[in-house]
C-alpha cells in the first residue's frame, strides 16, 4: 500500500502488528513505544521527512488512551505528576516542532541527535541498574513489596493505590505501598521542558522518555511513574500534531503535516500493546522492565551511530 505523505509503500498489517509488539513490552516501563517506532520508520520503512515526527506523535494520541486508562483504573495514576509533567512539556514540544524542521531535516544529523538523546538516557538506566545506593534500595523495597503482594493475590483482590500526601509549588509528594515519596516540583517542571524539547525534535511526545528520568534522577518506582508519563505522552502528543499541522503551509518544499493513515495504522496496533502491557506490567518484576527499555534503548543508539558513521 502507497502512503503518499510518507512516500513510502508497505503492507497495510505491518505497521500494527509492529506497534502492537513494540508497545506491549515498552508500556510496562511508562514509555509509549514512539522512540523506538521512529528508527523503524527511518531505517526499515525508509520515511526520512520531517513529517515522520509529527507520524509518530499521531501514534501517540491514538495508542496511549488504553494504558493510561488501565493505570488509572487500578489507582496507579499520580495525577500531580501528572499535571507537571504536561505543564512543563507543552512549551518544549512547540519549540522542538520549529528545531526539527528549521535545523534538522536531513535524515543523517538527526540521526546523530536521536543517537545522543537514547545514549544518555540508557547509560543512565544502566547506571541506576548497576549502582547501590540508599535511593536506589529504597525504590527497590517498595517494588519487591507489590511484586510479592502481586504473587499472593494476583488480580483477586485490589492491590494498593497512589495516595497523594501534598502537592504545592515546592514539594510533590505521595505514598504507595506504605512508603512515602517526595520530589520537587520545579524539580519536575524543569526537567520536564528539557524532555518536551527533546521530544518535540524527535516526534515521540513530551512523556514518551520521561519515565526513565524519574526513575533514575528521582528514585520513583517504575509502577507509579508510568500512567503519569502516558498522559504525560498523549497530550503533548496532541499539541504536537496540530503544532505541525499549522507550520506546514510555511514550509511548502517540505513534508511537515503527519501521514494520518500511517498513523492511525501504527496508533491501533499501538493501542492493543499498550493495553495488554499495562494489564501484564504488574506480573513483571521491575527490574526486568528497566533491564529491557536499557537494552533496547543502548542498542537502538549505537544502530545510530554506526550507520551515520558508516
Amino acid at each position: 500500500m502507497l502512503f503518499q505523505t510518507a512516500g513510502i509503500e508497505v503492507a497495510i498489517w505491518i505497521p500494527p502488528l509492529v506497534a502492537f509488539v513494540i508497545s506491549f513490552f515498552t508500556s510496562m516501563g511508562g514509555v509509549s513505544g514512539a522512540f523506538l517506532l521512529l528508527p523503524f520508520q527511518i531505517s526499515f520503512l525508509g520515511y526520512t521527512n520531517p513529517s515522520v515526527s509529527a507520524t509518530n506523535q499521531l501514534f501517540n494520541i491514538v495508542a496511549t488512551p488504553s494504558g493510561v486508562w488501565h493505570y488509572w483504573k487500578e489507582g496507579r495514576m499520580v495525577w500531580p505528576l501528572t499535571f507537571v509533567v504536561v505543564a512543563g512539556t507543552l512549551p518544549g514540544v512547540f519549540m522542538g516542532a520549529i528545531l526539527r524542521v528549521s535545523y534538522l531535516p536531513d535524515p543523517k544529523s538527526f540521526k546523530l541527535f536521536a543517537a545522543a538523546v537514547l545514549l544518555y538516557i540508557g547509560l543512565k538506566m544502566l547506571g541506576d541498574l548497576v549502582t547501590k545506593n540508599s535511593k536506589n534500595a529504597a525504590k527497590e523495597k517498595i517494588e519487591n513489596r507489590f511484586q510479592e503482594a502481586v504473587r499472593k493475590h494476583g488480580s483477586r483482590t485490589a492491590l494498593p493505590t497512589v495516595k497523594v500526601t501534598h502537592f504545592n509549588l515546592k514539594r510533590i509528594g505521595y505514598t504507595f505501598y506504605g512508603e512515602s515519596f517526595d520530589v520537587s516540583f520545579w524539580g519536575i517542571f524543569s526537567l520536564s521542558a528539557i524532555v518536551g524539547l527533546v521530544g518535540g525534535v524527535y516526534g515521540i511526545g513530551g512523556g514518551s522518555i520521561i519515565a526513565p528520568f524519574f526513575v533514575t534522577f528521582f528514585g520513583l518506582p517504575v509502577y507509579t511513574v508510568a500512567g503519569a508519563a502516558l498522559m504525560g505522552t498523549f497530550v503533548t502528543s496532541i499539541a504536537g500534531v496540530l503544532f505541525y499541522q499549522a507550520i506546514a503551509p510555511f514550509y511548502p518544499d517540505v513534508s511537515v503535516a503527519p501521514d494520518y493513515l500511517l498513523g492511525i495504522l501504527f496508533g491501533l496496533g499501538g493501542m492493543a500493546g499498550m493495553y495488554l502491557g499495562a494489564r501484564c506490567q504488574k506480573f513483571v518484576p521491575a527490574r526486568a522492565i528497566k533491564w529491557m527499555l536499557t537494552l533496547i534503548i543502548i542498542s537502538t543508539a549505537a544502530k545510530y551511530v554506526a550507520a551515520f558513521f558508516g
